[in-house]
């Protein structure tokens, strides 16, 4: 079974990626939580190949990533484009 992310991780990544401390809302953070959640969904399908509910989860949550990338490039491009790169995403 995927571990859940830690208050540590979770409080890393709202630093590095927020406007201000404490900041969970900004799309920049959001889609970094959902990387690092995808990146450890991913790494727990390649031990449980036949765990088909939680691939269906994974489906969804690049789903919803994919849907905040596309809303952060039409409200901010540059943002968008460092993140990007931050994240490596393709």
């Amino acid at each position: 079974m995927s571990q859940k992310m830690t208050q540590n991780e979770i409080a890393e990544i709202v630093k590095k990626f927020g406007k201000k401390e404490g900041d969970t809302g900004s799309p920049a953070v959001q889609i970094a939580l959902l990387s690092k959640h995808i990146a450890d969904l991913t790494e727990h399908l390649k031990v449980h190949k036949q765990d088909k509910h939680s691939r269906r989860g994974l489906t969804l949550l690049l789903g919803k990533r994919k849907r905040m990338l596309d809303y952060l490039e039409k409200t901010d491009l540059n943002a968008f484009r460092e993140l990007k790169k931050q994240l490596n995403l393709r």
